[in-house]
């Protein structure tokens, strides 16, 4: 099974609606558990499948503005790991996909952003991300570099739980790994020049 609905909601958390906030996270955590729930069965009475999750790196770090996206994302991470042990009871398994910029329309009809200029306090983080998405958008994997590591997890055989998608990512992951948070977070700030 391959789960791989979603939409990034950017923006401050204050200018999102209570619809909005829902809509994010029916699509990308609430979709996920449904479809995973209905095929549990399944999976069970055969003794085997994989469940293939599409995370982001999003889910294990984040990037301003980002507060609703990348709380689906750590949820998923989150989801998935435990599911990990649960299928694995019965010869299940679970497979994290995490890419990091791939050269799709994620940014146009993949991602809606919300801002209310009157909140004057935001306007400039605002600013410092709409500048810096096109320099990122401009590192971006091709999309077959996701459809190959989808590709591998489903097929290699291994009880991997992770796999990172993308040379950025694989960097990004790196960093975030190598560096306490005030080293991390203070490079992601100096990037948005804030």
């Amino acid at each position: 099974m391959f789960n791989n609905a979603d939409f990034g909601e950017y923006g401050p958390l204050e200018a999102f609606s209570r619809d909005k906030i829902l809509r994010q996270f029916n699509t990308n955590v609430i979709g996920l558990l449904d479809v995973t729930k209905v095929v549990l069965p399944h999976f069970r009475q055969n003794k085997k499948g994989i469940i293939i999750n599409i995370s982001s790196i999003g889910g294990k770090m984040t990037f301003p503005l980002g507060t609703l996206y990348h709380g689906t994302k750590f949820a998923v991470e989150g989801i998935s790991e435990s599911l990990y042990y649960e299928v694995g009871q019965f010869g299940g398994q679970v497979k994290i996909v995490e890419p990091g910029m791939i050269a799709t329309d994620f940014s146009g009809r993949s991602f809606d952003f919300s801002n209310d200029e009157s909140m004057t306090e935001y306007q400039n983080i605002v600013g410092a991300l709409m500048t810096a998405m096109p320099s990122m958008a401009q590192n971006a994997s091709p999309a077959n570099t996701v459809a190959e590591i989808i590709f591998e997890a489903a097929t290699d055989g291994k009880n991997q739980l992770r796999y990172t998608a993308g040379e950025d990512a694989k960097t990004l992951m790196a960093n975030r790994q190598q560096y306490d948070d005030a080293i991390f977070l203070g490079g992601i700030k100096s990037q948005f020049g804030l």
